[in-house]
């Protein structure tokens, strides 16, 4: 693991303790790494699937279950 020494905002560090229910700085900044790491993950794999139905390699009728 890596340390590092940040100038970190105090308000928004707080608000993030809030909103993530964390208790320490070393916890709310790591909780807060993963969070943003696996919603850009998200992104762009939503990103992907659009690029394919787009391009016609993926057939979403395909997907849906039958009625």
């Amino acid at each position: 693991m890596t340390k590092i020494l940040v100038d970190v905002d105090d308000t928004m560090l707080a608000e993030a303790m809030e909103l993530l229910g964390t208790k320490t700085k070393k916890e709310t900044t790591n909780l807060a790494l993963r969070e943003i790491t696996a919603r850009q993950r998200r992104v762009n794999a939503f990103r992907e699937l659009c690029a394919l139905a787009d391009s016609g390699a993926l057939d979403l009728d395909a997907l849906r279950e039958p009625e």
